[in-house]
């Protein structure tokens, strides 16, 4: 049998109540008293009934994290980001994958999955901007992603037109001119998705260049995946294609057009630059290292934790919808011309991100 709060009093020499109390960081308890309870708990491994506590408290210590697909990079990361924001604020997390699908998107909103959880962050994939009144919930939510805006609940999402702009600048500014854009899923770019405002970025920043787009240079993918970026390479090389670089719409597609480049007999950077987005970790190792948008996930995963657990803790009239979108900034590596990212293992002075 495991340690039992009584136990945990007869050795702190409090009553039950102390050490209740003390669990359930009741601000009043004498600093001397709390430390013999913490050391009692340490000594004895005692851990609380989070069930019962959740029945007095009507908080179970748990929020939950909604995401596509843990297999892409990037969600996955996201969720680690996540957990460790929330062990600062003392909570756990628990993950669930919809695979972008809108009926698994919409039941994790419906609030059945509630006395599980004291709120959700949620990025959804398959809902899309009619579903926002679907967001209107009596249980703390925050949104993040692209999806959806002006919606009725916290928002923390990425700057997508503003980084691709950067992205596209800083290729003009090594001397390109021929510009593929590789993951665009479709032909209406006033969707709010990530897809269509980084393609709606990558277009602002050539036309502010005075360069014509060229559409064959559009490269559209189902999924956005390594295959998806080979596949886009070889099919613009068998076309007669001539571009000089790729602005891949995710790091995954990223990696994949580093390998059709390699396929092809096309070197990186010498003969087409590359440059990805996410800045997930398998970026800097690949080979040559690839050049990257880091849109902010630390910051993004502390934000949407804030604020939820603001939520989560707000009495009386609910304060109106926030978004915020976090700083990003352009990761300079070799696919562009940068130097070789010093191994983490060697001494080296550190690695330069150019500004945005």
């Amino acid at each position: 049998m495991g340690a039992t709060m009584h136990d945990v009093a007869l050795i702190a020499g409090v009553s039950v109540k102390t050490v209740s109390n003390v669990i359930n960081d009741y601000p009043h308890v004498r600093p001397v008293t709390r430390n013999r309870v913490l050391a009692a708990i340490a000594e004895l491994g005692y851990r609380p009934n989070l069930t019962a506590r959740g029945l007095r408290s009507g908080k179970t210590g748990i929020i939950g994290l909604a995401v596509p697909e843990l297999r892409e990079n990037y969600f996955a990361e996201l969720a680690d980001s996540v957990i460790r924001a929330a062990e600062k604020h003392g909570l756990g997390v628990l993950v669930e994958q919809t695979n972008g699908d809108r009926d698994t998107e919409r039941l994790v909103i419906s609030g059945a999955r509630m006395h599980f959880t004291d709120g959700i962050l949620f990025s959804p994939v398959g809902m899309g901007q009619a579903d926002a009144p679907l967001l209107d919930v009596p249980f703390p939510l925050v949104l993040l992603g692209e999806r959806i805006f002006n919606g009725p609940t916290d928002h923390v999402t990425m700057h997508n037109v503003s980084s691709a702009v950067a992205t596209v600048e800083h290729l003009l500014s090594i001397g390109r001119r021929r510009i593929a854009l590789v993951g665009a899923e479709g032909d209406d770019d006033s969707d709010a998705s990530s897809w269509s405002l980084r393609t709606r970025g990558y277009r602002r920043a050539l036309d502010q260049a005075g360069i014509p787009g060229n559409e064959r240079l559009v490269r559209r993918t189902s999924h956005w995946n390594r295959a998806g970026g080979a596949a886009a390479i070889h099919e613009m090389v068998a076309e007669g294609q001539e571009f000089d670089a790729v602005f891949a719409l995710n790091d995954a597609l990223a990696l994949g057009v580093l390998r059709g480049l390699q396929e092809v007999g096309l070197r990186v950077p010498e003969d087409v630059a590359v440059v990805g987005f996410d800045n997930v970790d398998e970026s800097q190792y690949a080979v040559p290292s690839l050049t990257t948008v880091d849109p902010g996930r630390e910051e993004i995963a502390a934000t949407a934790v804030e604020l939820l657990v603001e939520r989560i803790n707000e009495k009386g009239v609910k304060a109106p919808p926030r978004t915020v979108k976090a700083d990003f900034h352009i990761v300079s590596r070799e696919s562009t011309g940068a130097g070789p990212v010093p191994s983490p293992l060697v001494a080296a002075t550190p690695r330069v991100e150019l500004p945005t």
